[in-house]
This record gives C-alpha cells, sequence and structure tokens, in this order.
C-alpha cells in the first residue's frame, strides 16, 4: 500500500522509518499465527509479507478453500486486505494473489489443480522471479507476458541466457521446486566434474554421471530421502565461455522416473535413455548432476528369500531402454473402454513418467471370458485376436444362419454359429448396425467373429 492511499483510509496515519527489527519480530508472529492453520509455513526471503503455506491433506477439514479462508482471516490482524493464493506451484499461488479477474470478496483465488501453467500465461512478466538483465532483454524482445517467456525453446532460453535464465523459463510453466517447510529446505545436492579432455562422444559422460549418481543416493539414503527428478547440464567447450562476461555454453535436461527411488541402478538407466538420445553440438568439457527435487523414502523392502519380490525401479529402467531404442511413445498397456463395437472397446494407454494417456484405439488382443462347449459349467480364458481391418468375405447361409465361409480362398466349415447378436449405435458420428456370429470351426481349431452389415459378411477377427 503506497502512503497517500494509505492516509485516505486513515487521516490519523503515524508514519514510522522502516525498522528492520520490528519487521523481523512481527514476520515471526505472522508465522507463528499461521501454524495454527497448516503446519507448513515459510516466510519468503527477501519478500516481507509474503508466506508460502502448505496446503495438502485438508480435504477432511473442508478442503483448500477453507483452508485459504482461514488464512486470510489470520492475517488480516496485519493487513487489511490480505489476499490468499491456492495453486500446486508457489509461483502460480503468488501470481494469483495478484490477479485482478473475477475479484473475490474474501481475497481468495484458486488455481485448478494442474491448472498453473494455463493460469500465468496471462500474468506480466513481473511475477516470476528472474535477473534484471533477462527481463530487460525479454521486454526489448516485446514480452512481456508469462505465456509469450513460455512459449520459447528451452534450448533457445539456456543458450541466451544459462542456467538462470532456463530456471525462469521453467517457473513461467509452473515448474516449481519451492515447497513450504518446518524446516530449512534440502541443500542443493549436485556433483560436479570437469573433464581433463573435451569429449566427443557419451561414454565418459555415461562414466562420470555414473559416479556422481553414486555419491548422491548415498546423501539421499543417508537422509531418508529418494530422487523425484535429476538434472544433467554439460559444459560445452564451443568458446563462448572465453568471451569477457559470457557464461559458459550449458545444456540441461531432466528426468522424472515414475516413481522416487534412491536406487543408483535404475536411475542410470533413466540418465543413460535421456544422453543416448542427446546429440552434442560441441565437445563436453564438463558434467554436473543434480538432484532437483526430493521425497521421503519408501517403506517397501526387498526381500532376499522371496524369489517373487522384484525391484520396481527394474521396470523402470527396462522402459526407458525399450523408449531410447523403440521411440517415446513405444510402451503401452491396454484399457477397456465403454463401447459396444469390439474394436472399439479397447484402446492402448502410453505409460510416460508414470501417467497414462489414451492413445487411438488400436485394440488387436483382449481377454474374454467363454463357456468351454465340452463341460458346459464350466469357464476359460480366450484371447480375442481382432483384424485391424475387418476382411470381407463369403459365407453360405441355410436357414438364416452361417454355415460355410470362403476365406483366404479356403472354404471352412463352420460346425457351431451363435447368434445374431445385433448391435447398432453411434448415429451421431459414426453409425453402425451389424448382426455378430461367434462360429466355430474343428477344421480351423478355432472360434470365429464374423458380423453382417449392409455391405455384407466380415471376418472382425478370432479366438485362441
Amino acid at each position: 500500500m503506497t502512503v497517500p492511499e494509505a492516509t485516505s483510509r486513515c487521516a490519523q496515519l503515524e508514519i514510522l522509518p522502516w525498522d528492520e527489527r520490528v519487521i523481523t519480530r512481527e514476520l515471526a508472529r505472522m508465522s507463528a499465527a499461521l501454524l495454527a492453520a497448516s503446519p507448513q509455513v515459510t516466510a519468503v526471503p527477501d519478500a516481507p509479507g509474503t508466506w508460502w503455506v502448505g496446503a495438502s491433506g485438508f480435504e477432511p477439514l473442508g478442503g483448500e478453500r477453507m483452508l485459504a479462508l482461514v488464512l486470510q482471516q489470520l492475517a488480516s490482524v496485519w493487513h487489511p486486505s490480505a489476499r490468499v493464493g491456492v495453486a500446486d506451484s508457489c509461483v502460480a499461488a503468488r501470481a494469483a494473489t495478484w490477479s485482478v479477474a473475477a475479484p473475490d470478496p474474501h481475497h481468495v483465488r484458486i488455481v485448478p489443480a494442474g491448472g498453473c501453467a494455463g493460469y500465468l500465461a496471462s500474468a506480466p512478466l513481473a511475477l516470476v522471479p528472474m535477473d534484471a538483465e533477462l527481463r530487460e532483454a525479454l521486454g526489448a524482445l516485446g514480452l512481456h507476458t508469462v505465456g509469450t517467456f513460455a512459449g520459447l525453446e528451452a534450448a533457445d532460453v539456456e543458450h541466451r541466457w544459462g542456467a538462470s535464465g532456463l530456471a525462469s523459463w521453467r517457473l513461467a510453466h509452473g515448474i516449481d521446486t519451492r515447497r513450504p517447510v518446518l524446516a530449512r529446505s534440502d541443500a542443493t545436492r549436485a556433483v560436479s566434474t570437469e573433464l581433463a579432455l573435451s569429449a566427443d562422444s557419451m561414454e565418459p559422460v555415461l562414466f562420470i554421471v555414473r559416479a556422481a549418481l553414486g555419491q548422491l543416493v548415498d546423501a539421499l539414503v543417508h537422509d531418508a530421502r529418494a530422487a523425484a527428478a535429476i538434472a544433467i547440464t554439460l559444459t560445452l567447450d564451443d568458446g563462448r565461455g572465453a568471451v569477457v562476461n559470457a557464461p559458459a555454453h550449458t545444456i540441461t535436461r531432466e528426468v522424472r522416473p515414475a516413481r522416487p527411488m534412491a536406487r543408483v541402478a535404475p536411475l542410470f538407466e533413466r540418465c543413460r535413455a535421456l544422453l543416448d538420445q542427446w546429440k552434442l553440438p560441441a565437445p563436453v568439457c564438463a558434467v554436473t548432476v543434480t538432484v532437483t527435487a526430493t521425497a521421503p523414502m519408501s517403506a517397501e523392502q526387498g526381500d532376499l528369500l522371496a524369489a517373487s519380490w522384484r525391484d520396481p525401479g527394474a521396470a523402470d529402467a527396462a522402459f526407458e531402454r525399450l523408449r531410447a531404442s523403440l521411440g517415446a511413445h513405444s510402451v503401452v498397456r491396454p484399457v477397456a473402454r465403454d463401447e459396444h463395437r469390439p474394436e472399439k472397446a479397447g484402446a492402448w494407454a502410453e505409460l510416460h513418467e508414470g501417467t497414462s494417456a489414451v492413445g487411438e484405439p488400436s485394440p488387436t488382443r483382449k481377454s474374454v471370458r467363454r463357456e468351454t462347449p465340452a463341460a458346459g459349467t464350466e469357464t476359460g480364458t480366450a484371447t480375442a485376436r481382432l483384424l485391424e481391418t475387418p476382411e470381407r468375405i463369403d459365407v453360405e447361409v441355410a436357414h438364416s444362419t452361417p454355415r460355410t465361409l470362403w476365406w483366404s480362398g479356403k472354404r471352412v466349415v463352420i460346425t457351431r454359429a451363435v447368434g445374431p447378436e445385433r448391435l447398432s449405435g453411434d448415429w451421431w458420428k459414426d453409425p453402425f448396425a451389424r448382426d455378430y456370429w461367434r462360429c466355430e470351426s474343428e477344421e480351423l481349431a478355432r472360434d470365429m467373429l464374423l458380423y453382417r452389415d449392409a455391405v455384407g459378411w466380415h471376418l472382425q477377427g478370432w479366438y485362441d
């Protein structure tokens, strides 16, 4: 609040000189008061009057909205218009306290989960921490909002402004490692190594990364922590650092395992998969490995005498090798869909960074329960193999039931046909109307899935 604004609200206002001792005392009092709402409170350095407060785990107590109202009520003792912002990241939460769109009567704004990047897109760059040189350069380029800055390529930002510019670019995307804590924040966990001779290949880099991970993991285990994200920074020997006051040319990439872990082998496989796809524009003269995010170590313990126990990190490492060899979208899992048509009833979901994204519907196999003809009441498991494109076939019908089909130039006798199962729908997007038949053939020793529509008979797939 400016002095004229404060005077307009209170004509008898007494203006006192800035007193560091008084400010420090009041910051401590305010922090203690906020502890009544949340056990995780941190006063923001170099920003008196701003606090990070933990807002997770309050669903049984009324949720984020109720917590925000309590915080606003506590803060109003020190400021008549205290503002509260709730978000997944500290940078978005601070931006929410300065937002003027759709003002809340209680001065509370909540950013939806997962919406930090979208919320920040229209915010001014002043709300993202960065050095003055970067801020002036972005202004000269005509970039005045967080979204325009976030739209730049990470490699271009790092090439021009170095590691500090890349850190600000991550904040523009809502990627913020700052968190409210009861104690001090984790010390920086990093290992830097300079190469005696600049390397044109990744072999020496892999050796250094492996050794660095060993040191970092030992320190994490000592503190009962696990690595949630690891950044690898390569310093390039391209002569840029020789220029006076010019930062060295660095390239940084980050890996995030599906789950936090404190084991060297699976973490190294993730890093190896990243480095195998990394094309070097210049020789490498230094390598830095940094643990950028940690989490409490899992309580799961392996049993040497239990043959069924497996290290989940080993599976993650194997998946990373597949992604490195076959492509980023090569590891998938089958998922079920609420559809009538067999070709639409399943899909492949990509496994990536512990999450899944439903891909295009291409289910070619699925497990189904079926009756065993010989036993009648017993059940077995069959696998349906669906063709990518149903094949047109000729079918001989007797008394409206398929008896013989011609497939691949061969005549196949149908020993038993069950149907028809009539399916139709999707008139608003992709209309269909089909009569499905489940046909058994002793000659082929498999069950065929046929259907007839307005075009004719088709072979959809078979069961085995």
